[in-house]
C-alpha cells in the first residue's frame, strides 16, 4: 500500500490562484528593477561549502542545508572523525550546500567574473533560498528573495536611487508605507557622543527597540548593559530629536559636533537627501530615524526599512550601504548598497488589505465551448486567431456536456466563454456569454474580440 504524499517541513506548493498573485509582485518590482538600470543574474541552487561556511556565523553555519557527497561517501569516515564532531564530518561527508541567501553568490560571482563586469554593476536577482531552520508561522525552510544591489561605487546617487526605487514599487502595489532611513556612522557617532565608544552595538540593540518598550525600559536595558549613569544621562536628549528632517538634522548635528564618524554619516545622509531632492523625491513617507538599526555586522553606510502601513507586518523592506562585499574572498574594497523586498511579507500585506486587482485570478480570459467534433473543429481557428490578437483563449479538449464545460470556466474563473451549436456553425454568430453577469449576446467573431478587449 503506497504512503500518502506530503511536503516537507517548511515548505510549500504554491497553486495557479497564488502564482499569479506572486508573479504580479514579482513583476511589479522586476519592471521597476529594469527601469532603473539592474540586470538579472541567477546563480546555481547548490554552491560549494568553502563559499558558504564561515560567512553567517556559527548559527549560520548550523543552518545550511548540506548535500551528502555522491557514492559511498561513508567509508572515509573513521572513528576519529566522528569523535572530533559535526565540523570535522562534514568536510568529510558534504562538499557542497544549498545557498543561504542571494548575497554571498552574489559576492562569488562578482570576484570570479571582476574583470568582464561593467563597474559600477547593477544586478537584480529573484530566487529561492534555503535555511535549515525551526518551521514556524511566517517562517519558511524555502522561501523567495528579491535582491537589487550596485557595487564598485561610493556614490550616495545609488542610495537616492534606492529610495525612488522603494517609492515606485510601493506605489505600483498600492501599499501606504513608511521609509525610515539612517546610517551606521551615526549609530557609532552616537556611542562616542556619550561616552560609551566601542558600545554601539548594544546601543543600537537597545534603542532599536523604543517603539516597542519605551524609554524606560531602553535605559534599564542599557544600565544592565554597563552603561554609566553619565552616559545614560548623555544619551537622554536623542529620545527628544523631534520634527521634520530638516529640524532632526539640525539637532543631530549639535549632539553629535564631537564625533568625526557621527559628523561623517550626516553627511552622507545630507548629500543623500539633496539627491533625492534633485530627483524631485520628497519627504512624503521617509522619516530620519536614528533609533533604526539592521545589519549592524555588515551594514557601514546608509540603513533602510520599510513598514506597511494599515497592517500589523514587520519591515517588508529592507536594505544598506556595505563597504566590504568581496573581502571575504580575497578582494577587499569593494562598496556597494543594496535592498531586499519580502515577497511572502508583501503578498501577505496585499491579502490582508485586498489590494491584489481583481483580474489577477485570472489566467485565461476566453474559452471555447461546442457541442460535438464538427464545433470543436470550427472553433480551432476561431482558437488561434484570438491568441493572435493576444487573447489568452483556450478550446475545451473533450466532448462534454456544456454544463460541465461552464462548470470548467466557472472554477477557472474565466469571464468569457464561446458557445458553438448546430445554429452558430449554420449562421456564423457564435453565442458569447459573460461569465460574470450571465449576460448573452450573438455576435461575430471579429465583434466578440472587440468587446472583450474594451
Amino acid at each position: 500500500m503506497s504512503s500518502k504524499p506530503s511536503l516537507a517541513r517548511g515548505t510549500r506548493d504554491f497553486g495557479p490562484e497564488k502564482m499569479v498573485k506572486r508573479n504580479y509582485i514579482f513583476d511589479t518590482i522586476k519592471a521597476v528593477f529594469q527601469r532603473f538600470g539592474f540586470q538579472p543574474l541567477e546563480t546555481p541552487s547548490m554552491e560549494n561549502l568553502s563559499v558558504l561556511m564561515g560567512k553567517y556565523g556559527d548559527e549560520g553555519d548550523q543552518l545550511l542545508f548540506k548535500i551528502l557527497n555522491s557514492g559511498n561517501f561513508s567509508e572515509e569516515i573513521s572513528q576519529t572523525d566522528l569523535d572530533e564532531g559535526y565540523k570535522k564530518l562534514t568536510t568529510k561527508i558534504s562538499e557542497k550546500g544549498l545557498r543561504y541567501d542571494l548575497t554571498v553568490p552574489f559576492a562569488r560571482y562578482v570576484v570570479m567574473n571582476r574583470n568582464e563586469l561593467p563597474l559600477p554593476f547593477k544586478r537584480y536577482q529573484i530566487q529561492p533560498v534555503w535555511r535549515a531552520d525551526r518551521p514556524q508561522k511566517g517562517r519558511y525552510r524555502e522561501f523567495y528573495q528579491c535582491d537589487a544591489d550596485v557595487v564598485g561605487t561610493d556614490s550616495l546617487i545609488c542610495e537616492a536611487e534606492i529610495v525612488m526605487m522603494i517609492q515606485e514599487v510601493m506605489q505600483s502595489l498600492n501599499i501606504n508605507f513608511n521609509l525610515k532611513i539612517n546610517n551606521r556612522k551615526i549609530l557609532s557617532g552616537l556611542s562616542e557622543a556619550i561616552g560609551a565608544a566601542g558600545q554601539e552595538a548594544a546601543l543600537a540593540v537597545a534603542i532599536d527597540k523604543l517603539d516597542k518598550i519605551g524609554q524606560e525600559k531602553v535605559m534599564e536595558e542599557l544600565a544592565e548593559r554597563g552603561f554609566s549613569e553619565e552616559a545614560l544621562a548623555n544619551l537622554t536628549p536623542v529620545f527628544s530629536i523631534t520634527g521634520s528632517n530638516q529640524e532632526k538634522f539640525t539637532k543631530l548635528e549639535e549632539l553629535l559636533q564631537t564625533s568625526e564618524v557621527g559628523k561623517k554619516g550626516i553627511e552622507e545622509l545630507r548629500e543623500m537627501w539633496n539627491y533625492m531632492t534633485a530627483f524631485g523625491v520628497t519627504d512624503e513617507n521617509i522619516e530620519l530615524d536614528i533609533t533604526l538599526a539592521r545589519g549592524l555586522s555588515y551594514y557601514t553606510g546608509a540603513i533602510f526599512e520599510v513598514k506597511a502601513l494599515d497592517v500589523q507586518i514587520g519591515s517588508i523592506t529592507g536594505g544598506g550601504r556595505y563597504d566590504n562585499l568581496t573581502g571575504t574572498f580575497g578582494v577587499p574594497g569593494l562598496s556597494g548598497v543594496g535592498i531586499s523586498f519580502g515577497v511572502d511579507r508583501i503578498y501577505d500585506v496585499l491579502e490582508e488589505l485586498n489590494l491584489f486587482p481583481n483580474n489577477q485570478a485570472v489566467t485565461t480570459k476566453l474559452l471555447f465551448c461546442h457541442f460535438g467534433k464538427e464545433e470543436q473543429n470550427y472553433a480551432l481557428p476561431l482558437l488561434r486567431a484570438a491568441r493572435e490578437k493576444g487573447i489568452n483563449a483556450e478550446v475545451f479538449p473533450d466532448n462534454a456536456k456544456i454544463k460541465k464545460q461552464l462548470d470548467y470556466a466557472d472554477r477557472k474563473k474565466i469571464p468569457f466563454v464561446v458557445i458553438i451549436g448546430s445554429d452558430e456553425l449554420q449562421s456564423g454568430l457564435l453565442t458569447l456569454k459573460d461569465m460574470t453577469s450571465g449576460e448573452q449576446f450573438k455576435l461575430s467573431i471579429d465583434d466578440i474580440f472587440a468587446k472583450i478587449t474594451e
